[in-house]
């Protein structure tokens, strides 16, 4: 099913169709026809419907390639028809018997002039057509160091692809960037049942947030889980002047958070003696008496030198 997945994904990508099997949007009639092994030309075919899931097409497939192989292996002549899938019972059934050509009804149409499509036409449809997502994967990997999780990600859904290509024209955090739309922008999306379109924040101002995460200024946790919420209300706002408000900007003022850390060690003595004896885990209980006392707006990059600083002294 991989290359129905494919050109699903494709014509969705498109805006071909919305791609809904069920409703009948994307359709799968495959012919089955089989030859002996050695052989060039195929047997008699049989075109099967009534599928509209790719589970459904796999299972009807299997069916049907070991329908005829039976029958074939028996001696039997396969029959030019038309098979319905039967999902309750699991087998195909007959719907109409096709012995003969004119039993389609091929018949010219006078109002359809025949259609010449020249070299030159294919060439300009082809300039004219935006990056495809295997396209677009390869390049996020190879030039942006994406993994090839996330490249596949970012290129599942156009919207989300239309939404990341602006991001990365305001900045060279490329997985800050990946791992935002993936992470909370994402979690927000799926909380609503809403899609890229609807996410208000423009990609200008997410850049300059990464800048801020980036910078040390606002932490990651902070940001996706106390800023974004109050962001996606209130859009226009720049996210320095909403963690401002939020009060959630980071202390980096070393004096102020080597204070907290002498505080934090002098509340656990029989856990600094610990640690100095081999427990180095207990570093996260340091940190998070620190980041408790600091209410969370302590650099965690300058508290954690410090701590491993004086635990090591």
């Amino acid at each position: 099913d991989a290359y129905l997945k494919t050109l699903h994904d494709l014509l969705v990508y498109l805006d071909v169709c919305d791609g809904n099997m069920e409703q009948g949007s994307f359709r799968c009639e495959p012919n089955v026809s089989l030859r002996p092994r050695g052989q060039d030309v195929l047997g008699t075919k049989v075109e099967l419907k009534n599928i509209n899931s790719f589970r459904f097409a796999k299972e009807a497939l299997d069916f049907e390639i070991s329908r005829q192989t039976e029958a074939l292996t028996e001696g039997e002549t396969i029959r030019q028809e038309t098979r319905l899938w039967d999902v309750q019972k699991g087998h195909t059934v007959v719907m109409r018997s096709k012995e003969e050509a004119h039993d389609y009804r091929y018949f010219p149409e006078p109002d359809l002039p025949p259609l010449r499509i020249h070299a030159a036409m294919v060439e300009e449809i082809r300039s004219g057509m935006p990056a495809l997502p295997k396209e677009l994967q390869k390049r996020y990997e190879q030039e942006l160091g994406l993994s090839t999780y996330d490249a596949a990600l970012l290129t599942a859904e156009k919207s989300v692809v239309t939404y990341f290509e602006a991001l990365i024209q305001h900045t060279t955090r490329y997985k800050a960037a990946a791992n935002w739309i993936l992470g909370p922008v994402r979690e927000w999306l799926n909380a609503g049942a809403r899609d890229m379109d609807d996410f208000p924040v423009a990609p200008a101002q997410l850049a300059a947030l990464l800048a801020l995460i980036d910078e040390g200024k606002l932490s990651f946790s902070a940001a996706a889980q106390q800023l974004l919420p109050v962001w996606v209300e209130e859009p226009d706002t720049a996210p320095d002047a909403l963690a401002q408000k939020l009060n959630l900007i980071q202390e980096t003022d070393e004096a102020f958070i080597e204070q907290l850390v002498d505080e934090a060690l002098k509340a656990f003595p029989d856990k600094v003696a610990e640690y100095r004896n081999g427990k180095k885990g207990l570093i996260g209980l340091f940190m998070g008496e620190v980041m408790k006392r600091s209410k969370g707006k302590a650099d965690p990059k300058v508290a954690t030198a410090l701590l491993q600083k004086k635990l090591e002294a």
